[in-house]
This record gives C-alpha cells, structure tokens and sequence, in this order.
C-alpha cells in the first residue's frame, strides 16, 4: 500500500531542500542524520522545524552554510506543509516562511576587485 507523503522544495541563497512529509511522531532527518546531530546550534534547529509537529520529515538539503540550509529547510516544510493542509496558508504566509528570501551573492564585476569594490584610487 502506497504511503501519504507531501513533497517540498525550499531555497536560500544557494541552498536546496528537497522535504518530504510522512505521518509519523515529529522525527526529523537531515541527510540521514539526526537533527540534533547535523544542526549543532539550538537556533538553527529551531528555525529549521517551528511547525512539523504529526509528521517526520526526510530532508535532503545541500549547497550552502549552516543558516542558508536551515533557511531553505524551513521554506520546504513550509510548502510541503501547504500541499497536507490547505489551511496551515493563512498562518505560514503571515509567518513570511511561504516567501522566497530572494538575497542572494552579487556576481563580481570586470573592472572591480568584488561585486561592488573597486580598485585603490590615487590622485598621483
């Protein structure tokens, strides 16, 4: 018998989240480890699972730092928690984790030395 799963992309700066909700009791896997385990900031856990509660949920995120990751994570969830319930959309859209954070890396520039730093001016 096929299993009820919800599926969700979520993204930020140059991370990537594919999220997959399955009934369960809560657990949550990141690249098949712990969350406990993988994030070792408290805060980055909790911005990662504020609203999985009677679902586990399997991640597999990659690109990106630590905060990137638990950003796209969040975002994932968010949409993947959409497709279960319809009415969870007032209270993730107030939340703002329904938004894309577009904020991504300035490609550098020729001429430049960075995206924006140019090179050292002098008068003589």
């Amino acid at each position: 018998m096929a299993q009820v799963q919800y599926i969700g992309t979520g993204r930020r700066k140059s991370s990537v989240a594919r999220v997959r909700l399955v009934p369960g009791n809560g657990r949550v896997v990141v690249n098949g480890r712990d969350i406990e385990e993988y994030f070792n900031l408290e805060t980055l856990r909790v911005v990662a699972t504020e609203n999985a509660g009677s679902y586990d949920v399997l991640v597999n995120v990659s690109g990106g730092g630590y905060t990137g990751q638990a950003g796209a994570i969040r975002h994932g969830i968010a949409r993947a928690l959409l497709q279960a319930d319809p009415e969870y959309r007032a209270v993730l859209k107030s939340a703002g984790f329904l938004t894309r954070d577009a904020r991504m890396k300035e490609r550098k520039k020729y001429g430049l030395k960075g995206a924006r730093r140019a090179p050292q001016f002098s008068k003589r």
